[in-house]
């Protein structure tokens, strides 16, 4: 399987954490790949996202779960995105925020896949991605974000209960908030002590604390 350029992965990584603050959409070479458009995701449609609202059709739109706000834009029962005519976006131009904000380089980051058969187009992606290095720094942040993703995957019982993400795509986004836990010289020896400075971390990030 041949490698896609990925790009550096530290400009990536300050445009993909930027991303996450929603301070800022993501740049995807995607080429003529649509895995995002026909693995069966739901689209978050916010208040902002008006133009592409008025493009949706009714019958596939339904109010989100704990915000009346919002609306979900649901998949066709094959899984490709109602928008998607002809292998192409019909609303690409004014396409929603949640679409800006994805990028399945955050997989190939933290070193897992998408999901499972249902996001293979995606995970064939994924593994393409080659990322570009230009300091030892971004090498510790690739290993950093790749351990965080792991422990979060694995360490579920050292979290309070429904505090972590269980789903590939808010794994991956929470190790790529937290990674700086794990960069040297390493996370606390116990794992119960990881998971609080997890915690810790997240909460940081959020607040714009942390860079």
């Amino acid at each position: 399987m041949s490698g896609i350029d990925a790009g550096d992965f530290g400009a990536w990584l300050l445009q993909a954490r930027a991303a996450l603050r929603g301070v800022a959409g993501t740049r995807v070479p995607c080429g003529d790949c649509t895995g995002c458009c026909t693995s069966g995701y739901s689209i978050e449609v916010r208040p902002t996202d008006a133009k592409a609202l008025e493009r949706m059709p009714v019958g596939s739109l339904h109010r989100s779960r704990g915000t009346s706000a919002n609306w979900t834009l649901r998949p066709k029962a094959d899984g490709a995105c109602p928008m998607l005519s002809c292998g192409q976006c019909s609303i690409y131009a004014q396409r929603p925020q949640t679409c800006l904000d994805y990028d399945c380089r955050v997989f190939s980051a933290a070193g897992m896949q998408a999901g499972g058969a249902d996001k293979a187009v995606i995970n064939r992606r994924v593994q393409q991605w080659c990322f570009r290095f230009s300091c030892e720094e971004d090498q510790q942040a690739h290993a950093a974000i790749g351990a965080a993703a792991g422990f979060i995957r694995t360490g579920g019982a050292n979290f309070p209960p429904g505090s972590v993400p269980q789903n590939p795509l808010g794994i991956a986004a929470l190790a790529l908030r937290v990674y700086p836990v794990f960069l040297p010289p390493g996370p606390p020896a116990l794992a119960a002590d990881t998971a609080r400075a997890i915690t810790e971390m997240a909460a940081a990030f959020d607040r714009g604390d942390v860079p």
